[in-house]
């Protein structure tokens, strides 16, 4: 399939330009469990200048990811609110979103921190509420370790309190997993146009995540998909939104996982991806894989995250290969554009190299993703909103 014989989805918002996310590597040992090199850091200065390279080459959104234990070749882990906090500091445009886990979290404490947060950024700080998957982290800490669909319950109701507490004065919850009583959380988020709160970001493939991203969250993240399986993630999701049960304001918008390898030649592109899974590290892979497939398949009908991930899709532990970023930037920006077809909003991407290909990505395949926008949106009777783009930096003198 290809960006010319995608149809173009009802989900599909042609006039809004695409939004591009990168991964933080703030948890050491790269974006994929393999020896090849990698040019990436996880310390605080290394990723305060990408997070302005990221901005400056028109990237929206950051992801920090959330990791307490030494687990498949990240043995050194820098906390995600924290270091969300620091890269906001360092910033002025980019909106950093801190992945949280229920269980670790009560959304109460949450909310109070995505506020100040909020209010130090001047309206950039988000968070991706993400449900757990090593089960290690809670058990040698002492928290309870809920069966796979249930942890999408408490998921559900801590989404709704954090949204609550934000917005609302008074607030009161009885759920299964949080009691909340008559509780106002003051000051209140920063009034920024365009949101109603900062945005709530939330994964997972598994049926029961895509109905509670539909029915509570503002993002809906993915990992690594195919055209036509995250076509499914969607119609689930967009199925749940529909339901007459959504609390979210708007409708719910889609973000893809893509681990790129942008190179001159497709050639030079397919020859990194193979060396960098002929130098995967064979024994955390196979860790990882039997800790995440443990959690796909205890799913209800065994269509969680990870379920059907190879070994070579393991390899990017978020399945980014399988999005098929991978070849000239023409290429993958062609690709880009079949995925907004089918209804993505947002890009998460990541990278061997991330300082310099954040930049290249920035440099090379944008301005050819806008073009293809700007296209697309006018075959369709419509225009892309060129006002939405971000601000990029200009071009070095020469």
């Amino acid at each position: 399939m290809t960006v010319i014989d995608t149809e173009v989805s009802p989900v599909a918002d042609l006039e809004t330009p695409l939004k591009f996310a990168y991964w933080v590597p703030n948890v050491s040992g790269g974006l994929v469990v393999s020896t090849i090199e990698q040019r990436t850091s996880w310390d605080f200065d290394y990723n305060k200048k990408l997070a302005r390279i990221a901005e400056d080459a028109g990237f929206e959104y950051a992801l920090s990811q959330t990791r307490y234990a030494a687990s498949y070749g990240a043995d050194k882990q820098h906390e995600a609110t924290s270091f969300t906090l620091g890269l906001l500091g360092a910033t002025e445009r980019l909106k950093i979103i801190a992945a949280v886990h229920p269980g670790m979290w009560h959304p109460g404490v949450l909310a109070k921190w995505l506020i100040t947060a909020d209010h130090i950024s001047n309206g950039r700080a988000a968070v991706n509420i993400v449900s757990g998957w090593l089960k290690d982290e809670f058990v040698k800490f002492g928290l309870p370790w809920l069966e796979h669909d249930e942890r999408y319950v408490r998921t559900e109701e801590f989404i709704s309190i954090l949204r609550g507490l934000l917005t609302e004065d008074g607030y009161s919850f009885d759920g299964k997993h949080y009691q909340i009583s008559d509780f106002t959380l003051s000051p209140k988020p920063l009034d920024v146009p365009g949101r109603a709160h900062p945005e709530i970001f939330f994964g997972g493939n598994s049926t029961a995540a895509q109905a509670a991203a539909g029915r509570t969250a503002d993002w809906y993240f993915s990992n690594g998909r195919s055209l036509e399986g995250f076509q499914e993630n969607i119609a689930g999701v967009v199925a749940a939104a529909e339901s007459g049960g959504r609390t979210a304001p708007q409708k719910p918008r889609f973000g893809i996982n893509g681990f790129v390898i942008a190179r001159d030649t497709e050639n030079e592109a397919v020859e990194t991806l193979r060396e960098i899974i002929a130098k995967a590290h064979r024994p955390a892979v196979e860790g990882f894989a039997a800790a995440v497939k443990e959690a796909g398949q205890s799913t209800k009908d065994g269509k969680g995250m990870w379920e059907d991930s190879t070994f070579e899709d393991l390899v990017q532990y978020n399945d980014g290969f399988r999005t098929g970023l991978i070849g000239t930037p023409e290429q993958i920006a062609e690709r880009i554009i079949a995925f907004k077809k089918i209804g993505v909003n947002l890009v998460l991407t990541a990278y061997l190299h991330f300082q310099e290909e954040v930049e290249a990505f920035g440099r090379d395949v944008l301005p050819i993703v806008r073009e293809l926008e700007a296209d697309l949106a006018r075959a369709n009777g419509t225009e892309l909103n060129t006002e939405l783009l971000p601000q990029v930096a200009a071009p070095a003198a020469v």
